[in-house]
Formats: structure tokens, sequence, C-alpha cells
């Protein structure tokens, strides 16, 4: 099924996820969908491996946790997820040296917390692993704050976005 983009999401500089100064970064790339979901694009090659032709499982929770804990800022841009529970469910392979989709969606939110679940999806739409998190909101500006402001969250990511995307 096709969706319209509505927005991207920032990156930051050293972000395993999402990072652009980080060699070992996975380049993820994050879009707000008309439906309200989060998806995201992940490039992993071979340091990203477990297996032969698999990638780590560490790494993919990494892109699921990141997935779901960016999904608050769909409806709130300045909140930022801490993680305080996540739980993998890991079905079938995920490749690398391909692009890697995920989805994500919040399905609980309170003042201090937030919930919500997410998938890995493969090229022939299948599920290679979901996820479901719980966080502690916290400001994007607190975050920086925390960190001296040093390593900043926010960089705007200047690389062209699709119109839309088909998951």
């Amino acid at each position: 099924m096709k969706y319209k983009i509505n927005k991207k999401q920032h990156v930051s500089k050293n972000c395993f996820v999402c990072g652009i100064e980080n060699e070992g970064s996975l380049n993820t790339k994050f879009y707000e969908l008309e439906n309200g979901e989060l998806m995201s694009i992940s490039y992993p090659n071979e340091i990203h491996q477990s297996y032969p032709d698999r990638m780590h499982g560490g790494v993919i929770s990494a892109i699921l946790d990141e997935i779901i804990g960016r999904a608050i800022m769909i409806s709130d841009p300045n909140a930022w997820g801490v993680t305080a529970e996540l739980n993998i469910k890991y079905k079938k392979p995920v490749p690398f040296n391909k692009p890697i989709r995920a989805v994500a969606r919040i399905t609980r939110n309170s003042r201090l917390l937030f919930e919500g679940t997410g998938e890995i999806i493969l090229e022939d739409g299948t599920v290679a692993a979901q996820g479901y998190a719980k966080y502690v909101k916290m400001s994007l500006k607190k975050m920086e704050k925390e960190t001296g402001g040093e390593e900043s969250m926010i960089i705007e990511d200047v690389t062209n976005a699709p119109f839309e995307v088909e998951i």
C-alpha cells in the first residue's frame, strides 16, 4: 500500500541508527506518513551482520527501539522517548546490503509515558521482526541541556525525501 509522506524527521550526528557523522551508522531516514505512522528506511551493511547474510539481532532491536521511540514526535514534535521497556519478536532473518523498512505507531500516550509497536518489513511484505516498547517522555530541549548541548540531537536531514512510500 502506498502512503503520502507528510514530513521528514531530523537526524543526529553520532547516533548508531541515524547519525550522519558515525561511520557505523545505519543512516536511517524517518518519514511521518499520512496514516499517522512513522516509517524508516535503514541502510545496513557487512558491519551490521551476525551470521552470514543476516543482520544482527541487536541491530534489529536498535532500529525498532528508535522508530517506536520517535513515533511520539508525530503528535508531539518536542518530545523524545527514553526507553523503559523493549520487547522484540524475531520472525525471519533480515538481510543487509539492501534498504530495510520499518513502521511504528503510538498505542498509548499519557503525560509522562507512552507505548508503541513497530515492525520490520521485508521486500516481499512479510514481517521479519515485531517490537513493543514503553518510554519515559523527555523534551528534546531537556535532553540537549543534560548533554551540555555539545551533541545536538536535532540536525536537519537535507537529503531529498520521496513524496510517497510503499509498505
